[in-house]
């Protein structure tokens, strides 16, 4: 198993697949629940197919990355452990992928250096608000009331489109009671690390050619006014939007994803 180890007890589950020469290094970052499978079940194969080198990473806590229970997890410890990554295995040319919290570490990271040569935005532009912190902390009181079932009953119907909801609702809402998860669990403190972001992002630093892809059906964190300004903060940013779909994209819409990786190859090619 591919494990970039950080210590005796700390490490990151990993898999990097080598670009053809000339082409970039598709650099993929998580959300904070899920893992890497989201992008390996359709987007990276196809990438790998064109030649595009792909680097697929969990961080500490996520599937198969091990996390001892003094480390506390944070958003900052997740940028870094991004960064030593990359210092670590250094792919070619790097275009960064983020998809929603998980573009924030991958702006820290080029802000932090290790520069991109490109950046795909999946969901990602938000502001710090009152909102937000109470989107953060509702998530985490539901994760430790019912564990993941609640959570999927509770938000499915706010960060899937409708073609979606309509395809998966009748296996939501099942009977069963909900599981409440330790305030220990690792998928409880990967939820907390959401409150601990910083949003303050120095965008006009960001110099590389950027998308950004959104989901307009995303009833959480799209808020078209907060987008529109943060945008136009980039140097060299354009907009993509996924009007049919909302937050989850590599899930709902994976080929919108693979559209934008190939189309921000071509502007560096």
């Amino acid at each position: 198993m591919p494990l970039h180890a950080i210590d005796r007890a700390n490490g990151l589950f990993h898999e990097h697949h080598e670009a053809d020469a000339g082409k970039p290094t598709f650099v993929f970052f998580n959300a904070l629940s899920g893992n890497l499978g989201m992008w390996r079940a359709t987007i990276a194969p196809a990438l790998e197919a064109d030649g595009f080198g792909t680097l697929l990473w969990n961080y500490r806590g996520q599937q198969d990355s091990p996390v001892d229970d003094r480390t506390e997890i944070s958003a900052r410890q997740i940028a870094d452990d991004g960064m030593a990554l990359l210092d670590a295995l250094r792919p070619a040319r790097p275009v960064y992928v983020g998809m929603s919290i998980g573009g924030l570490f991958a702006l820290d990271a080029h802000l932090g250096g290790r520069r991109a040569a490109a950046m795909l935005l999946i969901n990602t532009l938000r502001i710090d608000s009152p909102r937000l912190r109470w989107v953060n902390a509702a998530t985490h009181r539901a994760a430790l009331v019912g564990g993941g079932r609640l959570l999927r009953d509770l938000y499915g119907p706010l960060i899937f489109g409708e073609r979606f909801q309509e395809a998966r609702f009748p296996t939501m809402l099942a009977p069963e009671p909900y599981e409440p998860l330790s305030s220990a669990h690792v998928d409880a403190r990967l939820l907390a690390a959401g409150a601990t972001a910083d949003w303050a992002v120095d965008y006009e630093s960001v110099e590389v050619p950027v998308t950004i892809l959104t989901g307009l059906q995303d009833r959480v964190f799209y808020d078209e006014q907060v987008v529109d300004r943060l945008s136009r903060r980039f140097a060299d940013a354009r907009r993509v939007n996924v009007a049919e779909a909302a937050h989850m994209l590599p899930v709902e819409t994976p080929d919108d994803v693979i559209g934008a990786c190939r189309e921000l190859a071509g502007r560096i090619a």
